[in-house]
Formats: C-alpha cells, sequence, structure tokens
C-alpha cells in the first residue's frame, strides 16, 4: 500500500497527501473528507486499510496511530444546506479541497480516492478503489469515517428519534421508518430522495 507513495517520494514529492471522503450516501448529516500526509519513507502501519474493512473499536485505535505518525491531518467538513445547494459530487470536492486547504503544509501532490479529479492541485493521481492501494488515502478514509460518525453521534442526542448513533444517517430500514413516522428533521438533506420515499417527499411538495 506504499508503492505509489514510495515512487511519488523518489521524485522529491515530500509531502503527499492521500484524500478520501466518509457521507456521500447518507439521507442526513455532512459529508467529511480528510487529507493525511506521512513522512517521506514512512513505513507500512500495521491496521490501516480501507475503513470499511475495520470494526468502529479498529477505527479508533488506527486513527490515534496516523495522528501520531502522520506529519499532518486536514480535516473538510460540508453541512446537509451546502449539500443540497452544491449536489452532493459539487460538496464532496469542496469537502476535500478544505481539508487539503486546512494541512499546515501545502501538499506537493494529492492521491485522490475515486475516479473524479476536484482540481486542488494540478499535481493529482485519482485512484479507483484508491483506500486499498494507498496507506495515505486509505489513512484519509478512517479520519473522515471516525469524525463523521462521531458527529452523528452527537445528532442522536439532538434527534434520538432517528437512531443516527446507529445507521449514522444511511438509509437503512429503520431510518426509513423513522423518517415515515416523524418525518425529516433539521439535519436531513432535503435534495436525497430514495426511491421508497418518493411518495413521502412529492407530498410535501
Amino acid at each position: 500500500m506504499l508503492s505509489i507513495e514510495t515512487e511519488l517520494w523518489e521524485q522529491d514529492f515530500t509531502h503527499v497527501a492521500g484524500v478520501d471522503e466518509a457521507g456521500r450516501g447518507p439521507l442526513a448529516g455532512p459529508v467529511v473528507a480528510a487529507a493525511v500526509v506521512f513522512p517521506a519513507g514512512q513505513k507500512y502501519i500495521n491496521g490501516i486499510n480501507d475503513s470499511k474493512k475495520l470494526s468502529p473499536r479498529q477505527r479508533l485505535t488506527v486513527k490515534a496511530v496516523i495522528e501520531h505518525k502522520a506529519l499532518d491531518v486536514g480535516i473538510g467538513i460540508v453541512f446537509h444546506e451546502e449539500i443540497d445547494e452544491l449536489n452532493i459530487l459539487g460538496a464532496t470536492f469542496k469537502a476535500m479541497r478544505l481539508a487539503v486547504e486546512s494541512l499546515k503544509k501545502p501538499p506537493d501532490y494529492l492521491l485522490i480516492d475515486g475516479n473524479r479529479d476536484p482540481k486542488i492541485n494540478k499535481q493529482t493521481r485519482c485512484l479507483v478503489k484508491g483506500d486499498s492501494l494507498s496507506m495515505s488515502i486509505a489513512a484519509a478514509s478512517i479520519i473522515a469515517k471516525v469524525t463523521r460518525d462521531e458527529m452523528m453521534v452527537e445528532y442522536d442526542k439532538l434527534y434520538p428519534l432517528y437512531d443516527f448513533a446507529k445507521h449514522k444517517g444511511y438509509p437503512t430500514y429503520n431510518h426509513i421508518q423513522a423518517i415515515r413516522e416523524h418525518g425529516v428533521c433539521p439535519i436531513h438533506r432535503r435534495s436525497f430522495k430514495p426511491k421508497v420515499l418518493l411518495d413521502y417527499y412529492d407530498s410535501l411538495e
């Protein structure tokens, strides 16, 4: 998972940032992106993998190691209102840009998860399934996922009828049923209309 970073370090790109996001698919809450820069020559850190392949406890443990080993970590958050204004792709790109801009030093190369270039840096490589190919991207996926999950746990305290702490805003059966029973709450994305709820959203218009 370090072959791409090693190739870039050998070309004197000393600040290579992996960038990934969490929260494109939920019906509620923000989209969160993270950027992680490891020191040139960093060895593989045991446990870093695609965040979806780790348990919540594993993610928390590895997140602490990442924050200790990384040169820099940046986070970008775009909330539900802007997701509705920009659309989810635009909001994701903005979150990525905010994450990169929050780094203490501008990176000289970006590794982006996915096949779409957010146009943040001229020196950019997009990698499909990048969180299984690049340790920097995998680390960013873990930081973004843990950060967003923690936010949704806090939202659960404000809106306990929806069980956000459990499903994190994703369209689970219980979440769909909660929307049908209680309506949408302030953090629901109004532009997201899953097929199983089209009749409900149509009734709001």
